[in-house]
């Protein structure tokens, strides 16, 4: 058991006896209070029984009558004290039981009775538990038996001798530690699996799954299971990235590499072809200073440091400007770029970022349409989510729908394409939108192509 589990068992531990001392120690006070306010008069229904009979004795037979009853009874001996606080039977009576008597008289009439007799008195008739027959105070022994119609109980008959009942205390307090005990395990349990997965993750291992080891759980601590389960997996997915990354990185400087230093030695080799041999080297050399721009572009991106400035961008004037750039690069394949569409949208953003987002995605539309075709770009503002879509529509091979998220991947080219490039565009393209609020997503035409839709928050609109 770790410390957790011993501070949440004995903080329940002590809150629960603690509870359970004070709701006990009221309850014997309240008790004891109650039984000191009625231990001097007797008010069980067999007293309320003697009581009666004696006052109808008195009543319709007189004191003699009374006083042959009263001697008559063995066990439980109604007191009969008239207006000078005699006795019938000159037994003592406690003052404290005559007293009490004179309150309740007037509240209990079952129990305490004044009843005339033919002599001229006034009899007070009340039993006292307390007091036998023989006129003794305080019979010995903690309990006496009380018969009435065949039927018999124990009663308490020494109240100052009462201890704290430490039983029910004991047995309130054994169970306030198994519910501590569980009530605690409950809370561990969980925890110490988060420590073994988190110990398991420090040392390499993302494999470990919370969601099984939590079992039916719903609550807090489940959900923190829930958020480990799902970081590990980014976790692994991000190593997994980079682990590619490095290895097509690797690969993509492999190829220029291995033509420059061809092109160095054929130039060692053979110097009267050393004029060719340094355009190669210039190509190479522009290559990978390229691929180093591009991927030092999309380091910038994923750590969020590209914003280096932040304007109101007219989006007219940004796709005019691309568009014509596109349309250039279109015409040495006899294509045609189609701007369907007006825009009167503003967006916050930095431009140039911008700029080279749309770029890429048209330029690679470009690229990958057969020549003699059309490549469409449409703008749709939606009102009511204050969103400007960018729609780029070619007409080449398209995409097979399983590569549909994974051509938003750092170096991923489609298996159905073998144009040349690193694989970094629609990369850095996915990354800009989403650093300015927006999004991107791609699908294959029913027509044939490629369709790419790129979404960005509007910050204002351009009255005419």
């Amino acid at each position: 058991m770790g410390r957790l589990f011993w501070k949440f068992f004995f903080f329940i531990l002590l809150a629960q006896i603690t509870a359970t001392v004070g709701i006990g120690s009221i309850l014997w006070l309240e008790a004891r209070s109650h039984e000191r306010t009625h231990s001097d008069i007797d008010d069980s229904p067999p007293a309320a029984f003697r009581v009666e009979a004696a006052a109808a004795t008195l009543h319709f037979g007189g004191v003699d009558a009374l006083r042959q009853l009263l001697t008559q009874q063995r066990r439980r001996a109604v007191y009969a004290v008239d207006e000078h606080e005699h006795e019938l039977l000159n037994r003592p009576v406690p003052a404290t039981a005559l007293t009490q008597a004179r309150g309740l008289l007037p509240r209990t009439p079952a129990v305490v009775q004044e009843v005339p007799s033919p002599d001229g008195h006034r009899y007070l008739l009340f039993q006292a538990p307390l007091e036998g027959f023989d006129g003794k105070n305080h019979i010995d022994g903690e309990q006496t038996l009380r018969i009435f119609e065949g039927r018999s109980r124990y009663i308490t008959t020494a109240p100052s001798r009462e201890l704290i009942p430490f039983l029910p205390l004991l047995a309130a307090i054994f169970a306030s530690l198994i519910f501590a005990f569980l009530l605690a395990w409950y809370f561990a349990q969980p925890i110490r699996h988060l420590k073994q997965a988190f110990d398991a993750a420090s040392e390499g291992n993302l494999d470990r799954r919370l969601t099984v080891a939590m079992g039916g759980r719903r609550d807090e601590l489940s959900d923190l299971g829930r958020d480990f389960d799902h970081m590990t997996q980014k976790l692994r997915a991000l190593m997994n990235s980079q682990r590619r990354l490095l290895h097509d990185v690797s690969h993509e400087l492999r190829s220029p590499l291995a033509r420059l230093q061809a092109s160095i030695g054929l130039a060692l080799q053979q110097p009267e072809k050393m004029h060719e041999s340094l355009q190669r080297i210039a190509r190479e050399g522009g290559r990978i200073d390229k691929l180093v721009s591009e991927l030092l572009t999309l380091s910038k991106l994923e750590t969020g440091v590209m914003h280096t400035r932040i304007e109101a961008i007219d989006m007219q004037d940004l796709l005019g400007g691309i568009i014509e750039d596109a349309q250039f690069e279109a015409s040495a394949k006899d294509c045609n770029v189609v701007w369907r569409g007006r825009v009167t949208s503003l967006v916050n953003g930095d431009p140039e970022l911008l700029q080279r987002a749309l770029e890429n995605v048209l330029r690679n539309a470009v690229k990958y349409s057969p020549a003699g075709n059309e490549i469409t770009l449409t703008t749709q503002l939606d009102e009511a989510t204050r969103e400007l879509t960018v729609s780029i529509l070619d007409q080449g091979p398209g995409v097979p729908e399983s590569e549909l998220k994974l051509i938003f991947e750092p170096f991923y080219r489609g298996s159905n394409t073998n144009t040349a490039g690193h694989g970094l565009g629609l990369a850095i393209a996915i990354r800009i939108v989403e650093a300015h609020g927006g999004g991107i997503g791609a699908a294959n035409r029913e027509q044939g192509g490629l369709q790419i839709d790129i979404r960005l928050p509007v910050s204002a609109t351009i009255t005419q």
